[in-house]
């Protein structure tokens, strides 16, 4: 069903799309000179907002067939890297990716196609969308297929610059001039920037970003020595510009850090003898690094030693040049695009929060449910929700005895897990036993919204991991067995992202999972046809899967999908049996006899292009048999 946000686990996927593709379409305009790559996938994206923003408005009691949600869930993951890609262009070195102008273009190439693949997952002909929207997402997709061949075109006169820059020591005024104007590095404010993404570049690449380390260094360098410069000389008189040069003095390279590069305020030595800022240092060795950064030589210990003479040396240099030593910077945290709370109800919230932590049951009862709507109501909420320290307080009440305050409480929780960070937020306050929890003694209603919670949070890796080891499985197994018709939905949407991770593959045979898919799978009437032959598949690449698969006698049903099922469907069941089939001679045999033959060579010729490559390789197998069996006519040839 595709609803608002009932704990309905394709509702909650359309909502998230819808806000992946707004907060897209808000991030800042790029104007380094990676722009034109920048601009035309942020504009490509905006134009699938009409397809969510319908299907999510639409009909609440349409149903959506799994093979869509697995074509939108391939989206999602699409926009995911998407949208990580081009905040790291907006807050990268704007020097490293000119550098490295090639191996982003790659990324933004790899991206197109990746996006383009999961467009091409999506039946639109089966979705229940206008005319006119049809028709955009359809023109969309053709541009993404366009721009997988179409390469960014080199930009020379960047290149040219960038290698002159790098070659002379005193480069021509213009390239520099060139040279900022183009990455956007103007003043002295871009060039402190440019220095903080620098050193996390340097943090994050361990240390040694590779080759063109150095000739950022050297390039940051020069342009830090004349932007001063040019700044201090515009709108001058030539009778001026003399003196006011004098008032720009090039910083000593002793005085810079070596990782931010920056005028150190409060340096500190290390076990090698090189001084750096001590917030850059520190922040070097918290990330676990053993090494000196300049040196790449092993530190003996990380003790820090307060570096006095040059801090000396640096307040005497400053103070002969009227310069401010440099103040520590504040510690206010940024916000990410779309996390503003001007528009959250937060008085509302700050009412709540006050019931929910120390009212009485009926009072934290009513608050959580207050809070469940909220949640539901916009993202900026979900924010504010969470900012207010609502998420300890609700994993709290999953353990109530009130059932209605349980099910108030899960379904707040899910509904603020559609913000990605507060996916973190509700994993760390310990809320995955909890919510299996739920899962297993719940009301209905409960358990079906943790189920869909728990696949709310499974779309990060190391929590299907956590998810797993929780006991969550045989609860979902259970829920899959004896739930409402959205519950089975829900439940069956999360074992199948569940097991993505190989080992929860194992969990989910040994509790017993292959047995009610197999039942589910020929009960063509109960409308889970399609659900149990995705988890099929994923189980049928395990080798204990294979196993159960295989004694559950699913040769008939696979072969009854292929010759009628949907396309999805088939290419599924050929899937599954070719697993079976590969490497089992007794199940290549049982195949062949049931008249498998025939249904694969249709599949061949008719089916989608992975369909078409699993009944190719059933058929080599059932040549290769043949020849086993009856060696004399392979003499004969």
């Amino acid at each position: 069903m595709i609803m608002g946000l009932t704990g309905d686990s394709e509702g909650q996927l359309l909502i998230q799309l819808a806000e992946l593709v707004k907060e897209i379409s808000g991030l800042p305009e790029c104007r380094n000179s990676c722009k034109k790559m920048h601009g035309n996938l942020v504009r490509r994206i905006k134009l699938l907002s009409p397809l969510f923003e319908e299907l999510r408005d639409g009909n609440e009691e349409s149903t959506m067939k799994f093979e869509e949600i697995k074509g939108f869930e391939l989206l999602k993951f699409a926009l995911d890297s998407a949208k990580e890609l081009l905040q790291s262009i907006n807050e990268g070195s704007k020097l490293y990716q000119a550098l490295q102008k090639d191996q982003i273009a790659y990324k933004f190439q790899q991206m197109m196609e990746t996006i383009e693949a999961a467009l091409n997952e999506i039946p639109y002909d089966e979705l229940d969308i206008s005319e006119e929207v049809r028709e955009q997402i359809e023109l969309v997709h053709a541009q993404f297929r366009r721009a997988k061949g179409r390469p960014e075109s080199p930009d020379l006169q960047l290149e040219h610059d960038l290698a002159v820059a790098q070659k002379e020591k005193d480069p021509d005024p213009a390239i520099l001039k060139r040279l900022s104007d183009k990455l956007q590095l103007r003043t002295i404010n871009d060039l402190s920037k440019e220095s903080v993404a620098f050193h996390e570049l340097v943090i994050a690449s361990g240390g040694n970003p590779g080759e063109r380390f150095d000739e950022m260094a050297s390039l940051l360098k020069k342009l830090k020595d004349y932007i001063p410069t040019e700044n201090s000389e515009a709108g001058t008189s030539e009778g001026e510009k003399g003196s006011m040069k004098h008032r720009s003095p090039v910083i000593p390279d002793d005085f810079r850090c070596p990782i931010s590069l920056e005028l150190m305020k409060d340096p500190v030595i290390v076990s090698t003898g090189q001084t750096y800022e001590r917030s850059c240092i520190q922040k070097w060795l918290d990330a676990g690094h053993k090494t000196c950064p300049k040196t790449q030589q092993t530190l003996l210990h990380t003790a820090l030693t307060p570096n006095y003479v040059l801090k000396s040396l640096i307040a005497l240099w400053c103070e002969s040049n009227s310069i401010e030593l440099p103040k520590k910077q504040g510690t206010s945290r940024s916000r990410k695009p779309g996390s503003s709370a001007s528009d959250c109800d937060r008085t509302a919230i700050i009412t709540l929060m006050e019931k929910l932590a120390n009212g009485n049951s009926e009072q934290q009862r009513a608050a959580a449910g207050e809070l469940r709507l909220l949640a539901k109501r916009n993202a900026d909420n979900r924010v504010c929700i969470a900012e207010a320290g609502a998420i300890p307080l609700l994993v709290e009440l999953l353990s109530s005895t009130d059932p209605r305050t349980q099910e108030h409480a899960v379904t707040a929780l899910l509904n603020l897990s559609i913000n990605d960070s507060n996916k973190g937020t509700i994993v760390n306050a310990g809320a995955i036993p909890d919510i299996v929890d739920v899962l297993r003694i719940g009301s209905m209603e409960a358990r079906e919204n943790a189920a869909a919670t728990l696949f709310s949070l499974s779309v990060i890796d190391e929590n299907k991991v956590a998810i797993g080891a929780a006991g969550a499985i045989p609860a979902l197994i259970k829920l899959l067995c004896e739930g409402s018709p959205r519950g089975k939905k829900d439940a069956a949407t999360a074992i199948f992202n569940l097991s993505i991770y190989q080992g929860n593959k194992a969990r989910a045979v040994r509790a017993g999972i292959v047995p009610p898919l197999m039942r589910l799978l020929k009960d063509a009437g109960g409308g889970m046809v399609d659900e149990a032959l995705a988890i099929l598949a994923i189980l049928a690449s395990h080798q204990e899967g294979k196993a159960a698969i295989g004694q559950a006698d699913p040769i008939p049903v696979l072969l009854e999908v292929i010759q009628t099922g949907s396309p999805r469907n088939r290419e599924n069941a050929a899937a599954i049996l070719w697993s079976l089939c590969t490497g089992n001679s007794e199940q290549l045999k049982l195949a062949k006899e049931s008249g498998a033959e025939e249904a694969l060579k249709d599949l061949s010729e008719s089916g989608t292009d992975r369909a078409k490559r699993k009944a190719g390789s059933i058929l080599e197998l059932f040549q290769r048999l043949e020849v086993k069996e009856d060696p004399v006519s392979l003499s004969s040839l």
